[in-house]
Parts: C-alpha cells; sequence; structure tokens
C-alpha cells in the first residue's frame, strides 16, 4: 500500500460539499479523509448511526455520499453493515453481483462508546468483512453536548456541568481502542487530524483492505461542545498527540506498534488550555484537578508503551 499525499487529496471526493455540519467540524473531516481511501473502481456501501454527522449529511432523499448510505437508528450500526456485507456476500457467490464493495459504518461516540456498543461487539465478534469508524468527539453533541463514556474526567458538559458542586465529569473515559482489541479482530488503530492527514491516511486504508473487522477510533474535535477556536483545531490535535492525551497506534493480528513517540511529552495542560470545556481546572485552587489528569495521562501512556515493546 503505497502512500502520495498529492494523489490521495486530487482524488473525487466520496464526500460531498452542501452537507449541514458545523464550519470546522471533525465528524466531517474525518468522514471525507476516510472515504478518500477506498481505491478507484472500487463502491462502497456507507453505514449511519444517528448522530450529528447523521443529520446533517442526509435529509430524504438527499445525501452527502457518492456511494450507496444506510441511516440507521442509534443502536444498531454494526448490525445493520453485517446484514449488508453477509447479503453481498451470497449475492456474489450466486453471480448476481460482479462489482467489489467495501462497506464503512461511521457512528459517534455515543452511538458506538453506548448505546450501540452491543451491536458493534456482535459484529466484531461475528467475523463480518467491514470497517466500523468512530469520530470520537468526546460527548452526545447532536442532543446538547451531554457527556458520553469517552467524554474526558473534568469536561464541563450540560449532564456534568461545573459549578460551586461539581468539577465536571468525575470518571476518566472510556478506553474503547482497547476493548475492540480484545475482540481479536485483525485490525484496529487510533488516530486523529495530524502529519498533514498521512497517518489517517494510511490507517484508513489499511482497515478497508483488511479482511474481517477492523476499527478506527478518530479523535475528531467538535468546536461547540469543546469550546475552542474553529481555526484552532489541527493545532488541538497536534496536543492531544504530544501531550499523549490520544496517542497513535495500531494493533496489527494481536500486535501493538506505536506509530509516534513524541521527543518531549507535553504537559497535559498544553492541550487542555484551549478548550472552555477545561477552564475551570485553571483557576486557582484546583491544581490538584491538573495533577490527577496528568498522572491519568501518564498512566495510560506507560501502559500503552508497555504493550508496544
Amino acid at each position: 500500500m503505497g502512500y502520495n499525499f498529492k494523489e490521495t487529496v486530487s482524488k473525487p471526493a466520496r464526500f460531498t460539499s452542501g452537507h449541514r455540519l458545523c464550519a470546522g467540524c471533525g465528524a466531517g473531516i474525518a468522514v471525507g479523509n476516510v472515504l478518500r481511501m477506498i481505491h478507484e473502481g472500487d463502491k462502497a456501501v456507507v453505514g449511519n448511526a444517528t448522530g450529528c454527522l447523521e443529520v446533517s449529511t442526509y435529509m430524504y432523499p438527499y445525501t452527502s455520499y457518492t456511494d450507496s448510505y444506510i441511516h440507521n437508528a442509534f443502536e444498531n450500526a454494526g448490525a445493520t453493515m453485517g446484514g449488508v456485507e453477509t447479503a453481498y456476500k451470497v449475492l456474489k457467490k450466486k453471480g448476481k453481483i460482479d462489482d467489489t464493495y467495501k462497506f464503512i459504518t461511521f457512528g459517534g461516540d455515543g452511538g458506538t462508546y453506548d448505546i450501540g456498543f452491543q451491536s458493534l461487539s456482535g459484529a466484531a465478534e461475528r467475523g463480518h468483512d467491514f470497517t466500523y469508524v468512530c469520530y470520537d468527539n468526546g460527548a452526545y453533541m447532536n442532543t446538547g453536548i451531554q457527556r458520553s463514556s469517552a467524554t474526558p474526567m473534568y469536561a464541563d458538559t450540560t449532564t456534568t456541568p461545573v459549578g460551586s458542586d461539581s468539577n465536571g465529569k468525575p470518571q476518566p473515559r472510556k478506553d474503547l481502542t482497547a476493548i475492540m482489541v480484545a475482540h481479536n479482530i485483525p485490525y484496529v488503530a487510533q488516530t486523529t487530524f495530524v502529519q498533514n492527514f498521512k497517518d489517517l491516511h494510511i490507517k484508513a486504508e489499511k482497515a478497508i483492505y483488511t479482511e474481517g473487522p477492523a476499527f478506527l477510533n478518530i479523535m475528531a474535535p467538535c468546536p461547540r461542545g469543546w469550546r475552542y477556536n474553529t481555526e484552532d483545531i489541527m493545532e488541538v490535535c497536534r496536543m492531544a498527540v504530544e501531550t499523549c492525551y490520544w496517542p497513535l497506534f495500531e494493533v496489527v493480528e494481536g500486535k501493538w506498534i506505536l506509530n509516534y513517540e513524541p521527543k518531549t511529552k507535553l504537559p497535559i495542560e498544553d492541550f487542555l488550555r484551549s478548550q472552555g470545556r477545561f477552564k475551570h481546572l485553571f483557576k486557582k485552587g484546583n491544581e490538584d484537578l491538573l495533577e490527577a489528569f496528568q498522572k491519568e495521562v501518564d498512566r495510560r501512556w506507560e501502559a500503552l508503551l508497555r504493550k508496544c515493546e
């Protein structure tokens, strides 16, 4: 699988303009770049769990996708695409379909970490040949910025509001990428918008063209929910990687591979400072909260390093 950036971004877009996502929305950036990695001549069926992406890119009978598109309920994206992939195999075996189709499902963290996890887990265990992409924006953004199990600790959301009796969400975020690795599927990876999208592009192509289930977890910042300046999205992603809050790694047939290690690991404050959802952490008297956040990041990073040895 060779990679050429100019060729990649020059390919016709399979995710088109005219959608209603917010300016600078991470979900749209994730989807557009993943779909670019489908090879020329191949077709796709795109699945989409209910969420920000779905309500903004689909209004019957129109979608923002040049490939076949299925909107399904919040909780059953994995099952839906598993059924489509199985039907394709049957029709292919009977000689009724000659084209090569790839099956790709998108879901936010609400529809992936939480409501849709049972469906995703079942599809992975059954071994369907499809790619599930989670655009992780760290909350239920579509319905009003409510906390999800992907929401980081101490984040200010509408269901974990910061106030005199609360410092935001008390629990650390769920490590869904590691949970998907535990399903013993062929390919799992974590990525975001860095390195001029090279890391995302390479992993998306690997996921799409790996036989069997593949899972991509893409950190996709939300300017409304995270409360950063829209134009700073790439810097927010870079800081997530450089502080080791969101490490870049992949697990191929059970082998853990670290894709990037910062030369100098930056303090977590450098990731949190630009986001309004964490502004309370920088008030006098909350130093212990920043220290606790840093300890959790360090613990996970050190555990990842051991796995990748």
